[in-house]
């Protein structure tokens, strides 16, 4: 368990494929050290936005083994390891923590729109994950699973699972939930953190949030703002997120996951933007009205590979 509550931006690295859909290792270890350049406090990986959802069993191992390996503690790394079943998170969640990670991440269980846990099943399902291991759990709250959580559940979690300590909401009205959850669980959750590429960051970090979670386009740009707000330098904040909320909004809206890779193969980090089908590429009105209103910001993403 850490023993100072972790802090700042945490993004998501995509896994770059080959233009055949094939892993490209060497792309993901650009990936890793284009974000470590970029200053980030730590990385998540295996994420929805790294289509985890696309990955095999034997494709997320060999990548878990990868990335720590080639992070080699320079900054903390984070696993998702979500999966319905309790056993399965768990022997993921502990193949994890083998392998060095700092904390591992989990969406509730869900398959498809009506396969769900209810809520009385949650706390067993997440104290068999915790059982398994050692570090920190975070919990992702998303729109994206079809099982609910309410704050009241979230704190319930936290306070009665020592290893929740962490949550990342990207819910629906976040801001309002983050402050109702900091408000219920107190010191059991030192770690309230925003999501969905840091749309509503600011709004979030004024409800107690503590850290952000967004994709892996512009860390270099969140960063000073995260860093300036937790510092009382909330106007300066302020103003510099209004200033890249287009791009953000461009992004959550418009691209998705695409965006990261888009940017990266346009910087150099990547040799291919693909995505693996059923996933299309960006249409191309789209893919030029990215680059075009992210080289208004200059951002180290376009620049780091050349």
């Amino acid at each position: 368990m850490t023993e100072t509550a972790l802090t700042g931006v945490f993004p998501i690295a995509p896994t770059p494929f080959t233009a055949d859909e094939a892993l490209d290792f060497d792309g993901q270890r650009r990936v890793v050290d284009f974000l470590i350049d970029a200053g980030v406090d730590g990385i998540c990986i295996l994420a929805n936005y790294a289509e985890q959802f696309s990955l095999t069993d034997d494709e997320r191992d060999g990548l878990v083994d990868l990335i720590l390996g080639h992070v080699a503690e320079r900054v903390p790394v984070i696993v998702t390891t979500s999966h319905f079943s309790a056993r399965v998170a768990a022997e993921r969640s502990r193949r994890a923590q083998d392998a060095g990670a700092a904390m591992v991440m989990l969406l509730p269980p869900y398959h498809g729109a009506t396969i769900r846990a209810e809520a009385e099943g949650l706390l067993p399902w997440f104290q068999t994950v915790a059982g398994a291991i050692d570090i920190p759990i975070m919990l992702q709250d998303a729109p994206i699973s079809g099982t609910p959580l309410s704050a009241a559940l979230l704190a319930r979690l936290a306070t009665e699972i020592p290893l929740v300590q962490y949550v990342k909401v990207e819910s629906a009205f976040a801001a309002a939930k983050l402050r109702e959850l900091v408000r219920l669980a107190g010191d059991a959750l030192p770690g309230p953190f925003d999501g969905e590429e840091s749309i509503t960051l600011i709004p979030d970090l004024d409800a107690g949030a503590t850290g952000t979670m967004p994709s892996a386009m512009v860390p270099d740009l969140l960063g000073p703002i995260v860093r300036d707000w937790l510092a009382g330098r909330r106007d300066q904040a302020t103003t510099a997120w209004e200033h890249l909320l287009p791009l953000i909004h461009y992004e959550n809206r418009q691209c998705g996951l695409r965006a990261t890779k888009t940017l990266m193969h346009e910087g150099g980090i990547i040799a291919s933007a693909t995505v693996r089908a059923p996933m299309l590429p960006l249409d191309p009105a789209t893919h030029a009205g990215l680059l075009a209103l992210a080289r208004r910001h200059d951002p180290l993403v376009l620049r780091w590979g050349r």
